[in-house]
């Protein structure tokens, strides 16, 4: 059986969708079977950021209303065969998206796959609530940002009611040169504030906006921020990787210095 696996934050904007999307082709890369689920409703833009939009024929609420069987609607990833995605569709059909629909569509996949990584909407609607009757471990992805880290808060102390296998928490966007500087938290701040360990922290970069509908810069340093989270996720540590080494020292006090000239 798969390991499922909710991505959720308590606010919008904080880039779920891009790390659920980059933990799965890392995980495929690896060799495991990886289906990325959208149970985003809506606001569904898993596909966009796979860059995959343009080969969805049957979506979610096809198989729930009958239209298609589920493997029809599972889209391969064009450059790896073990790594599908199932988009959500639109919210059109409300009465058919219940949680029971849902858990037993992701029940059915768990039966072929190695890991089922759910794409969670932001907030603590109807929708969040969903996503998580159907997973196992949840990755709560926040910014570091006081607005960011306030949702976050909120989102974990209902997650907690449900007593999953295991909560971790992903700081994304963070700048080494501002933690330097302090005005920005510290990772180690966050989880101190969150009370979860941190699975992985990730650096504000400009190769991760221009890998929407690509793929990561295997040289970049949130290529190597993701190995890293995905090595925690598989064996349960707590490696958190250091953005601030490369602001570190005499020639990153220089980096640091030009960075904030811009």
């Amino acid at each position: 059986m798969a390991r499922k696996i909710v991505v959720t934050s308590g606010k919008g904007g904080v880039g779920k969708t891009t790390v659920t999307a980059n933990v799965g082709r890392m995980f495929a890369d690896l060799g495991y079977r990886v289906v990325l689920i959208d149970v985003d409703f809506g606001l569904n833009n898993l596909d966009v950021v796979l860059g995959l939009e343009s080969s969805v024929n049957y979506d979610m609420l096809d198989v729930f209303e009958g239209r298609c069987r589920l493997k029809q609607a599972l889209i391969q990833d064009k450059k790896r065969k073990n790594l599908y995605v199932l988009p959500s569709g639109r919210i059109e059909a409300q009465s058919l998206i219940t949680g029971q629909n849902v858990k037993l569509l992701i029940e059915s996949l768990s039966k072929i796959f190695d890991f089922c990584i759910i794409d969670c909407p932001a907030g603590i609607d109807v929708g969040f609530h969903r996503a998580l009757s159907c997973a196992e471990e949840v990755l709560v992805v926040t910014t570091p940002t006081l607005t960011s880290i306030r949702d976050a808060d909120k989102v974990i102390n209902i997650i907690k009611s449900y007593k999953l296998d295991k909560v971790g928490l992903v700081v994304n966007r963070a700048r080494g040169d501002l933690i330097l500087s302090n005005k920005m938290l510290y990772p180690l701040d966050i989880k101190e504030i969150l009370k979860i360990p941190i699975i992985g922290v990730l650096p504000e970069e400009d190769s991760v906006f221009l890998s929407v509908g690509k793929e990561l810069y295997k040289k970049c340093e949130s290529y190597k921020a993701y190995k890293v989270m995905c090595k925690n996720i598989l064996n349960d540590k707590n490696v958190i990787y250091d953005v601030t080494s490369k602001y570190s020292g005499f020639f990153g006090s220089i980096k640091r210095s030009i960075k904030n000239c811009l």
